[in-house]
């Protein structure tokens, strides 16, 4: 561990929503943080429109409800830096941020999550399965045009409780949210990604920090920040990301 941090120097604080998988999600890169550089990390919570409104995820703005909240909040001064999912993050360019850090990536597929374990091609003929993506829909109704797909919100905990309840037959998720929680026994198949493409960016994981001169306290959290990236998980995730915006596709599009 790093011990070249001033005595007495103020925690970073990481802004974070308070789902159970965001709050992993930030809790881990705080942890990495804090061993890198020696330094106290503290979490705080942000409310984002997503998490508050309701009706289906596409009409909201896409994923990138969850994303403007953090980001006013890092522009703000209310944290030092934020984690995003980076296949939720809008591929524009924000004025006065930048992507500081890209930790080691998790495990990019999509996966099905079953009430009785079936996988996909062994569902009942117009089984209900939700899903809140754009893409997720078109490739399950390519594969399966006789399913009846459903929009779908909450969390992961909640997505799954309404599979056991009934009132999905299935859902699509991403294998990386469960691995991070330790929901992976609850995954029925997992889709190969050159049959079923993930989004941009799955699996990894956005350090977003404030820009500004060299020298003031946004250099030293970039500083910080840095040193805990993944080169490989940085550069083929922002490469998926530079194809996505050549795309003009943005995050919600079905690419």
């Amino acid at each position: 561990m790093s011990t070249d941090t001033a005595p007495g120097a103020a925690p970073l604080r990481l802004g974070t929503r308070a789902s159970l998988l965001a709050r992993t999600q930030s809790g881990t890169v705080a942890d990495a943080v804090r061993a890198a550089t020696g330094r106290e990390v503290e979490l705080v919570s942000i409310t984002t429109d997503g998490d508050v409104l309701t009706g289906p995820l596409a009409q909201l703005g896409g994923t990138g409800v969850f994303v403007a909240a953090l980001r006013d909040a890092l522009l703000c001064g209310e944290c030092d830096f934020v984690v995003h999912s980076m296949k939720d993050l809008p591929t524009g360019a924000v004025d006065g941020l930048t992507i500081g850090a890209v930790p080691h990536r998790a495990p990019v597929r999509d996966v099905l999550c079953s009430r009785d374990g079936s996988p996909l091609d062994a569902l009942p003929h117009g089984a209900v399965v939700g899903s809140g993506s754009p893409r997720r829909v078109a490739q399950l109704l390519r594969r399966r045009p006789d399913l009846v797909v459903r929009g779908i919100r909450g969390n992961v905990d909640t997505r799954l409780r309404k599979v056991d309840e009934g009132e999905y037959d299935a859902i699509v998720l991403a294998e990386a949210g469960l691995t991070r929680i330790g929901r992976t026994d609850r995954i029925s198949e997992r889709f190969d990604a050159d049959g079923w493409p993930p989004s941009a960016g799955q699996g990894a994981l956005a350090v977003e920090v404030r820009t500004g001169a060299e020298g003031d306290e946004s250099a030293a959290v970039r500083d910080a920040v840095a040193r805990i990236t993944d080169a490989d998980a940085e550069v083929t995730a922002l490469l998926e990301r530079a194809v996505l915006r050549r795309l003009e596709a943005g995050c919600a599009a079905p690419v």
